[in-house]
This record gives C-alpha cells, structure tokens and sequence, in this order.
C-alpha cells in the first residue's frame, strides 16, 4: 500500500509511543493501563490500525492530556476523505440529529463492508483491492458516531429501489436488508420506505438535514462529484419542507420494516416479485379475472361497395 495511504495512521501510532516511551512504560504496561490488549496497542504504534475513538480518550487519561490525543485520532480519521467531505463529518458527528433521504444506496453510516466494497468497485474499478479496503474502512468508522454517549437520533427515508436494486449479489443485498432490521432497533434510528405506488418524490436527489445541537439547521446534498453543506435559511426550508413531504407520503416505520423483511426475503431467493406482499399493494389478478384489454385509437368503419345495376347486395 502507498506509505501515503497509511502517514495519518503511523503518524498518530508514532506519537504513542513517544508518548511511553517518554514514561518508561513498555507496551504492556500502557495496554494494562488502558484496558486493551498488547498486541492491539502494538497495531496502533506501528500504524497497522487506525486506533479507535475509545482508545485515544484512555491515552488521554493514561497521559493525563485532556483531548489531545482523541483530536489528533479525529484528525488522523478525517485525514483519507476528500477535503469537501471533512466538514459534513464534523457536522454528523456534533449534530443532535440526522434526517436522510437516499433514493440510489443505502446511507453511507448504515452499509455493511460487502456492500460499501460493492459500491466502491462499481464506482472506482481503477483501484487497487487495498485501496478499495481503506476505503470501506473508513466508511465503517462512521459508525462510532452512535456509540458516543449522547449520539444523534436518526430519520432514514429509503426509496423503494434501494432495497431492490442489487448492489454486488443477492447475498451483499440480503446481509445489508438484514442490517437495516437490526439498526431500526438500536434506540435512536427510524426506517421509513418512500414505495413505488407513492409516485414521484418531493425531491429527486439525495440529501439530509442536520439539526445542530443550538437547533440550528444545516442541509448536505452530493452532486456527481463531490458534496455541499449550505446553511441558508431559505435553502434549508425548502430542503426540510420536501422532507416532511417525503416522510409523511413513505411507508410507517412499521410497515417498512415488513416491507424491507419482504425483499431481504426475494433477495435470499434471488427472486424479485413486482408486486408486494398482501395488504401491502396492488393484487395480481388471476387470468380468469383480468380484464379484457380496451381497443385504442380511432374506430373506423370498414368500407361497403355500392353494388352495380342490376347486382344484389351481399
């Protein structure tokens, strides 16, 4: 892997063991301190591993260093994105909640590995399998965000086609539907589907609103290449007024839940019925119920010969 790729991760790692060996502590001494294993704080020093948000804020209170360390383990985090991106993980991660709408992937902080390494291959197939990997990588630290001791409550309104489009296999689709089951019971996350019989959306691109915890509110939209955060009275109005449109012509969270149950179902089958389940939507009529398909366009009468003098009608 390019020595590039990894500077934020040997960078921070090498500040750690600075930062022991300046106390003359061995590595198994600092793990005791902080309640990790060895061979992890090993992986950290070395650049292995990214250290997670929970071990930079013991090393702060192993090195009596308020913050410092779980700053520069953000900054080490944040260091892979592309510069447009950094802001909106700030924002997510201060926010007192997050309100999503996707309409072509699922939300970056809900994928599973396999798809999020589905959605990469399809997008970058230049790159290399361990670029690919630190990429989804730092997709799945996004998840940390709910194990923080306040996280922000989370509102996603998935478009039907989402959970119908085949991202990397049945089996990828079938796992991640799996994974948005369980993530609707974490406390603090809500699943709506907008469904197809619901016609157009009140919006036709993704994009969320981000409450602040001041109450203020912050729109982020992506466009083909890159993301945008605006924080315009009028701008975020409309962006919230389109939410509330969506959310309230979507599915009940408890009627999507049966709904995503449904297709992880088809997907386990690799079959993909275009109709949903009973109650749920229309009813395929039987051959001896369907209707007889109505003539169109003008109707024109065949045309008659006069008969001749003489000759009888027919």
């Amino acid at each position: 892997m390019n020595d590039a790729l990894v500077s934020p991760a040997k960078e921070f790692g090498r500040e750690i063991r600075i930062a022991r060996e300046a106390r003359g502590w061995s590595q198994a001494r600092l793990a005791e301190e902080m309640h990790f294993q060895q061979p992890y704080v090993s992986k950290v020093e070395t650049g292995q591993q990214l250290a997670s948000a929970q071990f930079a804020e013991q090393c702060d209170l192993a090195f009596g260093t308020p913050g410092v360390y779980a700053r520069m383990r953000q900054r080490a985090a944040d260091a892979g994105s592309p510069v447009w991106f950094i802001p909106y993980l700030q924002l997510e991660r201060e926010a007192a909640s997050i309100c999503d709408y996707s309409n072509a992937f699922v939300m970056g902080i809900l994928q599973t590995p396999e798809y999020a390494e589905a959605v990469y291959r399809s997008a970058r197939p230049k790159d290399s399998a361990a670029e690919i990997k630190r990429l989804v990588d730092e997709r799945m630290r996004r998840r940390e965000l709910f194990e923080a001791p306040d996280p922000p409550s989370l509102w996603v309104i998935l478009h039907e086609a989402v959970l119908r489009s085949q991202v990397g296999s049945a089996r990828v689709m079938q796992g991640q539907l799996r994974h948005l089951l369980a993530a609707s019971e974490v406390p603090g996350i809500s699943l709506q589907v907008f469904p197809f019989q619901a016609g157009t959306p009140a919006r036709g691109v993704a994009f969320n609103v981000l409450t602040r915890q001041n109450g203020s509110e912050v729109l982020y939209e992506e466009t083909y290449q890159r993301g945008r955060v605006d924080d315009t009275a009028e701008v975020v109005a409309e962006a919230r007024a389109a939410y509330e449109r969506l959310r309230a012509e979507a599915l009940s969270p408890t009627e999507s839940l049966k709904l995503i149950t449904h297709v992880m179902e088809a997907h386990a089958h690799e079959d993909h019925p275009r109709y949903l389940p009973h109650g749920m939507g229309e009813i395929q009529l039987q051959p001896r119920e369907r209707r007889p398909m109505r003539r169109m366009g003008p109707r024109v009468r065949g045309l008659r010969r006069r008969p001749r003098p003489g000759q009888q009608a027919p």
